[in-house]
This record gives structure tokens, C-alpha cells and sequence, in this order.
């Protein structure tokens, strides 16, 4: 295999390991979301017993997006729980119920999965090159201009999104329940 490049492969997983879930490719972004459902739902997360931290104390909850075409589960899947905000809620957040961990949200509609950074090893974890929906955070909360800060999803992380789903031939596979995955 001379001359060619290896994709490059990352592994997330839940902190007790049974959940793991590769990712393939570089990610579409990695940024961190303000917004108040991912603060709603992060903060519900942590209140269950031994649950991992998922939102900052700035309020923001890092994810890296990537392509669906792009994942496939390792292990544990049937170790999985659904959560929405709102039963009609286009996004649902996966929780690995052997230790609490959320592992990822998925808009439904759309093309790309959002993995939560700190199920990453810190060293695959890719920085933040962004924060997004910084309007929503908790009053008082001053943010650092050392990566852009925007109010609502910004004509970059929109253009990132895009190009991802025409190199994916505009197709959106679903994540498709295994066995054992409750709702």
C-alpha cells in the first residue's frame, strides 16, 4: 500500500469502556454548543450516579461532528438508552447505561452524529475550533475570543455541514437500533 494514506481512526467510549465507537475520517468540526437543550440535557445527565461531567462550567458542552457514513460501533451498543427532550424532538442523545456516560447526539434529519469530546482520549480529542449558540449561556459567563464566538450556528459551521453531506452523495443513514436499546 505505497502512497496511499491510512484514514485516520478514533475511538470514543464510554469512561467504564463497555460502549466504544470508532470514528473514521477527519471530523466535520469540533466545537463547543451553548445551547440551552444541550444544557438542559447535560446538566439531567450528571445528576445520575457516577455520571461523568458533560457541560463546563462556562456552560458549554464540546462536541466533534462526524459524518454517519463514518461510525460504527465497536462494542456495547446494546448497552444504550434514548433520550429526548421532548418526545417529537428531532435530536436524541445516546447514553450508555453501564456508567451514565452520554456518548453522542444525533439530529435525526441529519447527516452527522455529535460525539461528546470527553468520550474521546484526550489525546484524539480535537480542540474546539469554534463555540456555537453562545447566546444561551448562563448569564454573567464571559468568553474567550481566542476561537470565534457565535451567536447561532455561523455560515462556517454550516458550510462545513454541507460539503460533509455532498461528499456523502447528499444521503443521511440512519443509526440503527441494535438489540437491547431501549428508548
Amino acid at each position: 500500500m505505497t502512497g496511499t494514506q491510512q484514514p485516520e481512526t478514533r475511538i470514543a467510549s464510554c469512561p467504564c469502556g463497555t460502549v466504544t465507537l470508532e470514528l473514521a475520517g477527519k471530523p466535520i468540526v469540533a466545537a463547543t454548543c451553548y445551547c440551552a437543550s444541550c444544557q438542559t440535557a447535560g446538566h439531567a445527565f450528571e445528576a445520575a450516579p457516577g455520571a461523568p461531567q458533560v457541560v463546563g462550567a462556562d456552560g458549554g458542552t464540546p462536541y466533534v461532528l462526524m459524518r454517519k457514513d463514518r461510525l460504527r460501533w465497536l462494542s456495547g451498543s446494546d448497552r444504550l438508552s434514548e433520550h429526548r427532550l421532548k418526545p417529537d424532538s428531532p435530536t436524541r442523545r445516546f447514553v450508555a447505561r453501564c456508567c451514565n456516560a452520554p456518548v453522542a447526539l444525533e439530529f435525526t434529519k441529519g447527516h452527522w452524529l455529535s460525539v461528546y469530546s470527553g468520550r474521546l482520549a484526550e489525546a484524539e480529542r480535537p480542540a474546539a475550533e469554534m463555540r456555537t449558540i453562545v447566546g444561551d449561556r448562563p448569564a454573567g459567563v464571559e468568553l474567550a475570543d481566542d476561537i470565534p464566538n457565535y451567536k447561532s450556528p455561523s455560515g462556517k459551521f454550516m458550510w462545513r455541514l454541507l460539503t460533509a453531506w455532498a461528499a456523502m452523495g447528499f444521503r443521511a443513514p440512519p443509526i440503527e437500533k441494535t438489540e437491547g436499546w431501549t428508548a
